[in-house]
């Protein structure tokens, strides 16, 4: 038990060093007076330009595949590859609550999906493909990065539970539902703005749309 409480620590701790929080600092700005206020990559892309997003989504992704593979660390103790697995599934929502509720920062931090994405690459890879042709697939056509990110959150349990080891299976589904639940929690107001007609469109990103009209 003392073990796997070492490791959420570490995951939440590594959860809550925020990409764009991290470079803004170096840059003498913070991200959330800026554009739409999250610190997160789209809004970095819109306010900050390519180079400065490219960096926060890298320290996010990377994060959260470190967390994921420091709970299947044994450090020395005794336990099963099983058991190890669950450390790294719960590491993933201890980095991805310190995305979201960072203690650097004011527990005021970003949505969470790159984090997750890259906690997928180590716990479940083979997820990654489905769930990113899906969020592509979503932005092609709609220009809505956000709705593309509620997408991949409602998809994730079902993806997560069929390309889950069988054994495993119910303990990744009750990880996916969770994850999902907290995705669509951060991206509430995204949700309220989709239905108001007043979330941001990203025009340059329909390219299916565009394609499918030429």
């Amino acid at each position: 038990m003392l073990l796997l409480i070492f490791k959420l620590l570490i995951a939440y701790l590594l959860g809550s060093i925020v990409g764009s929080l991290v470079l803004g600092r170096l840059h003498g700005v913070d991200i959330r007076q800026q554009g739409s206020g999250n610190a997160g990559g789209t809004n970095a892309l819109r306010t900050r330009g390519w180079r400065f997003a490219l960096g926060v989504v890298i320290i996010d992704i990377g994060k959260g595949a470190l967390a994921a593979w420091i709970g299947l660390l044994p450090f020395g103790a005794n336990v099963t590859a099983e058991t190890l697995y669950l450390h790294a599934l719960a590491c993933v929502l201890c980095a991805t609550i310190g995305h979201v509720w960072p203690l650097y920062f004011g527990f005021a931090g970003g949505k969470g999906v790159a984090t997750v994405a890259g906690a997928l690459l180590v716990v479940l890879p083979l997820a990654v493909a489905p769930l990113l042709l899906l969020w592509l697939l979503v932005i092609g056509v709609s220009g809505y990065v956000g709705l593309a990110s509620i997408s991949v959150a409602i998809a994730l349990p079902l993806v997560s539970w069929w390309l889950a080891p069988i054994a495993q299976r119910s303990d990744v589904l009750l990880f996916a539902v969770s994850i999902a639940v907290l995705l669509l929690f951060t991206h509430r107001a995204n949700l309220q703005r989709l239905f108001a007609g007043t979330e941001n469109r990203f025009e340059r990103a329909r390219v299916l749309t565009r394609w499918r009209r030429a």
